[in-house]
Order: C-alpha cells, then structure tokens, then sequence
C-alpha cells in the first residue's frame, strides 16, 4: 500500500470530480491521478531513480505540490517536503543530508538552491512534456517504507530528519476521521498554511475521501480566506496561533464565515486571551491540536464539542490546555527515571502510536535518545490532572515559535558565536503581541564595537533564514548561570521582561 494506490482507487469511482482547484482553474482526479503517473514515469524512468530514493520539493503552496508528492509516490519514491523559507545554507544541508537525489523547486527559489543533484522547477512545461502518456507499472511498497522525511529544527543547530511511513500518513488520516471530521466529496481542504508541513499533510485525508483541496493565491491574505469562505461550503484549514489571531482580528471575519466547517489550530500555544477571541468569533469550528513533526498532528486535541460544552467543570482548565490524547494513542507523563507521575505533577511528555516516526534519518543517536519501545520522548514538559486534559508547562528545548515557525536557539546562538568579539550568547523568545513571540539575543562581548548591532544582524542573514534572525539585542557583562556552569534562561527571560517594560 502507498497513497498513490490510494488516489487510483478514489479516481477509479468519481474520475471527473474536481480534487485541486485554484483561482482560475482546476484539476479533476483523472487529471490529478494521470499526472502524477507522468511525474513518477519520469522520475523512473528520466532521470532513473530507484525505489526508496529521496526526492525533495522546495516549493510553496501551489497547484502542482500535491501531483508532484503523488508522483514520487508512484515511483516507490520518498519525498522530503522543506520549508521554502530557509536560508540557502540550510537547505544544503538538508539536501547532503537526507541523501536527496533531485529537487523540485518553485520558481523564486531557484537562486538558493546549491547542490549537484539535478534540479527542476515545478512549473516546468518540459519536464511535463518529457513525462507524458509514459505508464509506469505499479511498484509494490510496503507500509513500513519512508514516504515523507520531516525536517524540524535541531538543538545542535542542525535540522533532524524524522522518518514517516505510509503507515503513519495512514494513521494519520484514519485519526482525522476519528477525531475531528467526517469527510465526504462535497468537502474542501483550504491550504492557507505551508504544504510543506502541516496543512500538506492533512491533504491526505481529504483525499482518501475524494474532496477538493483549494490552493489559495496567496501565502496568507485574510481577504482570500474570507472570500472562498463567502462562496463555497464545508471549508477546513490548518493555521498557527498567529495566523487564527490575524483572521479573528480582520474586518471582514464575522460576515464571512457562512462556509467554514473547521478551522484546525496548533504549532504554538494560543493565549488565552485570543482563544476566547477566537472562540466569540468562529464559533463552533475550532479545533486544536498538539502533535510534532515526530508524531504529526497527532498527540492531543481539543475538539469542538469539547469547546462548545462550557458546562464542564474543568472548561477553564481546557482552554489553556493540550487536551486529550488523540484516538488510538497513548501519553503519559513521565519523570527522569520513567516511571509515571502523579496526577497534576510535572514531567516530561511521552507518546505511543501508529503515528509516531519509524526513525531519525541517519541519526542512531538522536533516534534512541527520542524513541524508547515504541515510545516517543516529547521533550516538552507538561502535567495530566483527573480528567486527562494535558497541560503543556514549557517546551521542548527552549524552542521559540515566531509567526508560526518553530525555531531552536541553539542554531542561531551558533551562527552568533562565529564572531570573534562574541564571548557567549544565549537567545530566547520573548512574548509579542503580533507574532507571538520575537527572537531575542543577550551578546555578552569580548570588547565593544558601535557597530555591533548591526554586524551580528548581517551575519545572521548570511547563514540563517531571516525570520530566524534576533528582532532585538542586549548586551550584558555576564550570562545567569546554574552551580553546573547551565545558563539559566528563565532568568534571562525575567530580566528581558523588566528592561522592555
């Protein structure tokens, strides 16, 4: 089994039914289903790639993401979507790294892309045309082979690549139906969000059920969102926190919501303040969920008969919570010797199911430090009270969510350290109203230069992608720091709150 059998099977009973659509055309499912034979024809047979190669797609959201995923797939292929975003360096290490043979590309990025494997840009019309009406026989794929490698930021400043099977991408979407939706073909996925990540990802369960996806035209224009939502029925999509704030905010939210179904959040935490927002604004359409990229989508969630319920005893609890575990999965709340703790007592966070990753792509140490008889370290620290309901008490490894993107300081603390007059540097996230947290450095000097400011910006932009770079610097004659020499951030964080207010 493989998803590309699973888009045979779906075209086979409504072939002339739309699946992608986007302003000013679309595609049907006989259409999606025969290109993407076309595109996985010409990955075998062009450019003579073999099962279980990795192919990358370096894109952002558009209407050959999801012909082109499916294609690779066809070919018995492993596809490693990357965040269009990164800066150059970063993405050459990802492409070294994940063994990635050929790059998919959009247009505007081609000037980052640096590597000797062949590289083509997802709109090209020869690279069609050499693929068309070859029939590629139908390879058998187990559902234990890779399908997607998930790149999600590492704390030794390097990305790490966690292995998703069609197993997991199955789970998955069987876990979508269990907990959040019924999908049926009058439905439609809304991809605001990168496909990349998330938003990609809950694509498939959308098309197991033979539904349309809408490739909006924009990155994120509150006015697209709302006008599809004006015109078409049944719309669900996934937004960060940030994203959900943005719309709730907008002048046309509340007169324009007659088409949403779903409204799917997560990534970061929302405060509280913009959940009761967002809660007075779209109603009974939200959906939260917790998930890593290790474990997609699927850890915990809030659904929205559990939002809409505000009769339970624990519903203020609920609203700065994770929720519940996800259906056919396990979490608990462990301390630094495995073993359970109590109801309301801090640990760290574990999961167990069918989705969580198979491994970490080249990467034995990380992979058994992360994964543990089939249990999945979070990393991140939270508590389980009598009802079930997780609360998330910190994150993993000090990671900052800014506009939605995750970003790990340790890769930015190293890209800093690389100037001379540098002694030490610690970064953090500091709460904003706009992108919920900005990125923000402590540089404690060797020696003082005017200029300083603005020579650790640029060489930020030299080597780190820009929504990575510190929005603000402190300057300070020593870091906080624990008996073992540990840096101590929440006091950073303190000090940080007390000079900005």
């Amino acid at each position: 089994m493989n998803f590309y059998s699973e888009l045979e099977r779906i075209t086979k009973i409504q072939p002339k039914r739309s699946a992608i659509f986007w302003e000013g055309g679309s595609l049907s499912y006989m259409d999606f289903c025969h290109m993407a034979n076309s595109i996985g024809s010409a990955l075998s047979k062009t450019f003579n790639l073999k099962k279980g190669e990795h192919v990358a797609l370096v894109m952002e959201n558009d209407r050959l993401f999801l012909p082109i995923l499916f294609g690779i797939w066809k070919a018995g292929l492993t596809a490693v979507p990357i965040n269009s975003k990164l800066h150059k360096k970063e993405l050459s290490w990802i492409f070294e790294n994940s063994d990635t043979k050929l790059i998919f590309c959009s247009k505007d990025k081609i000037s980052d892309i640096h590597s000797n494997v062949p590289v083509i840009v997802n709109y090209s019309k020869d690279f069609i045309k050499t693929s068309k009406f070859e029939h590629l026989p139908h390879l058998k794929t187990d559902v234990t082979d890779p399908a997607w490698i998930f790149y999600t930021s590492g704390t030794t400043g390097k990305p790490k690549g966690a292995v998703l099977t069609h197993r997991n991408l199955l789970f998955m979407s069987l876990s979508y139906f269990a907990d959040v939706d019924s999908i049926d073909e009058k439905d439609i996925r809304l991809h605001a969000a990168p496909m990349t990540h998330g938003s990609g990802i809950y694509a498939l369960p959308f098309i197991l059920k033979g539904a349309k996806n809408y490739i909006c035209h924009s990155n994120f224009e509150p006015e697209e969102i709302f006008g599809l939502l004006s015109t078409e029925e049944n719309i669900s999509f996934f937004a960060a926190p940030t994203m959900v704030k943005r719309l709730s905010s907008h002048p046309m939210a509340s007169a324009n919501l007659k088409g949403l179904k779903t409204l799917e959040f997560g990534g970061a935490p929302m405060y509280l303040s913009d959940t009761k927002i967002a809660l007075e604004i779209f109603g009974n359409t939200l959906y939260q969920l917790y998930g890593q990229g290790e474990a997609p989508m699927t850890i915990t969630n809030i659904t929205k008969t559990m939002y809409s319920d505000k009769r339970k005893p624990y519903y203020k609890e609920l609203l700065i919570s994770a929720g519940i575990s996800r259906t056919a999965c396990s979490v608990e709340v462990v301390d630094s010797n495995w073993n359970p703790v109590s109801l309301g007592e801090v640990g760290e966070i574990i999961t167990k199911s069918d989705c969580v990753m198979k491994e970490y792509y080249k990467n034995e140490e990380a992979t058994k430090k992360a994964l543990r008889n089939g249990w999945l370290l979070t990393g991140d620290l939270g508590s389980i009270d009598q009802y079930g309901i997780l609360t998330i008490k910190d994150r993993s490894k000090d990671m900052v969510i800014t506009g939605g993107m995750n970003v790990y300081p340790r890769e930015i603390e190293d890209v800093l350290l690389l100037h001379p007059d540098v002694k030490e540097v610690a970064v953090v996230g500091l709460e904003d109203k706009k992108w919920g947290e900005i990125i923000v450095a402590v540089v404690v000097l060797k020696k003082i230069n005017d200029n300083i400011e603005q020579i650790l910006d640029d060489l930020c932009l030299q080597n780190l992608a820009r929504f990575k770079r510190p929005k603000k610097y402190f300057f300070s004659k020593q870091l906080p720091k624990n008996n073992y020499g540990k840096i101590l951030k929440t006091h950073i964080r303190k000090e940080i709150d007390i000079l900005s207010s």
